[in-house]
């Protein structure tokens, strides 16, 4: 329905707008055609004044024609001299305005019903002698109506033409539309590794062919983003799930009952592994919040042994369950590969709060400093998987967080500054 609709505004638009060319060119035709026909209409009228007052001469002190004029030039062509018609029969249905033109002393038109009357003077000294003709506008306004009938004919077939060739472009260019997203969604759904590549754009089907790559590559990546999730809660819960299962295993063969504080230190584990993975998938919505983080820090060390740095007081910019789920999973990864102390510290830096998670341990390879926070890359003694699920906190939470390869284990989480109220 909607290609239908945007189908139809296309026509009517081409349409309203061949309307509006056709009109102005019939108009503009129009006013130059009347303006031709009356310039010809007035150069006729002047051609026969000339004429006629090429004829009139004085003869013993008389103004006469030295020419008869024939009958049908009596009807068009009048002389007056001294206020008196001496040549030609004026017609009782313009002899006022005849008599008045004839008692002017300049050249000037007039027009009477359909007709135009052009007078001239005669220079004969001593006399007013004044020629004026009449030329018949009817067969001109016949020619302008004539040429106005035939424009609007063709102004409309031409609109007609407009319409029909836009509704046909329209209905081929969205064919290839529709076409082309049919076999994107396909693709999407089936086969998300399959491309249009259609190379450099050269029209807007190009563009629309590599908006569209663009598009089911971000469906191919958000389906390995998926499965990657689906790894990091395999992993986040499998672990604890394990030392769970080899306990109760241990305490079937022995005989002794399980020991309450490895049973509640891994479902700690699992809780805190599921509740990182929701604050993960909803971070995104704890947006426009602000925490201490000396607070978050402290929740997030929960006992352990690490040094802390901190400012008296400083607040973020986001949500303290954010904050926990990032600084957690780091502090966990520095206490299993520290030889002997982890210690964490804040700085400002610009609009930023920059918190340094380290440790003493190997630290990160230069060459792998990049991929440190992709599931499954390891290096010697690994970084621990709960680093990809710091990567996916942080991308959602709108914050930056990087290894850094310096000897040691250091990883550094940069938080927007929470502005104060004001």
């Amino acid at each position: 329905m909607a290609v239908t609709r945007f189908h139809g505004r296309v026509v009517a638009l081409t349409v309203l707008i061949a309307t509006a060319v056709v009109a102005i060119l019939v108009v503009v035709s129009h006013v130059l055609l009347s303006r031709v026909t009356d310039a010809d209409a007035h150069d006729l009228a002047r051609t026969r004044a000339e004429a006629v007052a090429a004829n009139v001469t004085t003869m013993g002190g008389r103004v006469v024609l030295t020419e008869n004029s024939s009958e049908a030039l009596d009807e068009v062509a009048w002389v007056y001299a001294d206020g008196r018609l001496i040549d030609g029969n004026v017609p009782a249905s313009v002899v006022e305005r005849v008599e008045a033109l004839a008692g002017s002393r300049r050249s000037q038109t007039a027009a009477v019903d359909n007709y135009l009357l052009y007078a001239q003077e005669v220079p004969i000294d001593g006399h007013h002698v004044m020629v004026i003709v009449r030329v018949n506008l009817t067969p001109y306004e016949t020619s302008e109506q004539h040429s106005l009938t035939l424009s609007l004919i063709l102004g409309g077939i031409a609109i007609l033409l407009a319409g029909g060739v836009a509704h046909l472009v329209v209905r081929r260019a969205l064919r290839v539309v529709h076409e082309m997203a049919a076999l994107a969604d396909d693709w999407g759904h089936h086969e998300p590794g399959r491309r249009f590549n259609l190379g450099v754009p050269r029209d807007e089907f190009g563009e629309l062919g590599r908006t569209l790559d663009h598009l089911l590559e971000r469906v191919d990546n958000a389906l390995a983003d998926e499965r990657r999730l689906t790894d990091e809660i395999a992993h986040e819960l499998r672990t604890p799930l394990t030392v769970l299962r080899g306990e109760a295993q241990l305490a079937q063969l022995s005989g002794e009952p399980v020991a309450p504080e490895a049973v509640l230190s891994e479902v700690d584990r699992l809780n805190a592994a599921i509740s990182t993975i929701l604050r993960a998938a909803r971070a995104r919505t704890d947006t426009g919040t602000r925490c201490d983080l000396r607070s978050a820090a402290r929740q997030a060390i929960a006992g352990r042994a690490v040094e802390v740095a901190f400012p008296a007081k400083v607040e973020v910019a986001v949500a303290a369950d954010v904050a926990v789920s990032l600084l957690s999973p780091l502090l966990e990864n520095g206490l299993r590969h520290a030889r002997s102390r982890v210690w964490i510290n804040a700085r400002i830096q610009g609009e930023a709060i920059v918190v340094d998670v380290l440790d003493d341990g190997p630290g990160f390879d230069p060459a792998e400093v990049d991929r440190v926070f992709e599931a499954g890359v390891t290096s010697g003694e690994g970084y621990g998987l709960g680093l990809p699920v710091v990567r996916r906190i942080a991308a959602l939470a709108g914050v930056e967080v990087r290894a850094i390869a310096d000897g040691r284990g250091h990883v550094e989480v940069m938080l927007p500054a929470a502005h104060a109220a004001t």
